[in-house]
C-alpha cells in the first residue's frame, strides 16, 4: 500500500472512529502525501455514505456478506475505483 493510502484510510479511521477530534491540522499530512483536496472530499464522500449505510445495516439487522463476498468487492472497487459509480460534476 503506497503511502497516499496509509494517510488516507488513517485519517478516515479517525472521521469514522473519533470524529470529535478531527480537525483542519488532519488535512496537512494528506496534502503533504500529494493528495488533493478534491481526493480528500471524494474520499470523506465514499466514507460517510459507508458509515450510513452500516448505520442503517444495525438498524433494520440486514444481513452480512461473507468475508470472500467483502473481498470480491473490494478487489473490485480498488481495480475500478470508487469514481467509476460517480455522478459527474
Amino acid at each position: 500500500m503506497d503511502e497516499r493510502t496509509k494517510q488516507m484510510l488513517g485519517f478516515l479511521e479517525k472521521v469514522t472512529l473519533s470524529p470529535q477530534e478531527v480537525n483542519a491540522n488532519d488535512i496537512t499530512p494528506l496534502r503533504t502525501a500529494g493528495l488533493t483536496d478534491k481526493a480528500i472530499e471524494e474520499a470523506l464522500y465514499v466514507c460517510a455514505l459507508f458509515n450510513l449505510m452500516d448505520r442503517l445495516a444495525d438498524a433494520f439487522d440486514f444481513p452480512l456478506m461473507e468475508n470472500d463476498e467483502y473481498q470480491k468487492s473490494a478487489r473490485a472497487l480498488f481495480s475500478l475505483g470508487y469514481g467509476s459509480g460517480s455522478i459527474p460534476g
